[in-house]
């Protein structure tokens, strides 16, 4: 099977194995596609037998992640009694 990813291709289905606690290594060519990097958060969505996965930086995730110009230590301060 042919998994294409943006501009990668690969011959066979990228796989990773689930630990016993959950956790799990987003393969190479699926970080480089979607762009992302440590710390990012991912969406995971289910349709019927299916899982996709898409980076929750992206315009179609929260629409408020992109505002983050009041996001310093200050403002957290500033507006924490609100």
């Amino acid at each position: 099977m042919m998994v294409r990813l943006g501009w990668v291709e690969e011959a066979d289905m990228l796989t990773s194995r689930v630990t016993s606690r959950g956790r799990t290594t987003v393969p190479l060519a699926v970080r480089e596609a979607l762009g992302l990097e440590a710390g990012d958060t991912l969406v995971f969505e289910l349709q019927d037998d299916r899982v996709l996965l898409r980076s929750a930086s992206l315009p179609f995730g929260d629409p408020f992640a992109t505002f983050d110009a009041w996001a310093g230590a200050e403002d957290a301060r500033a507006y924490a009694d609100l």
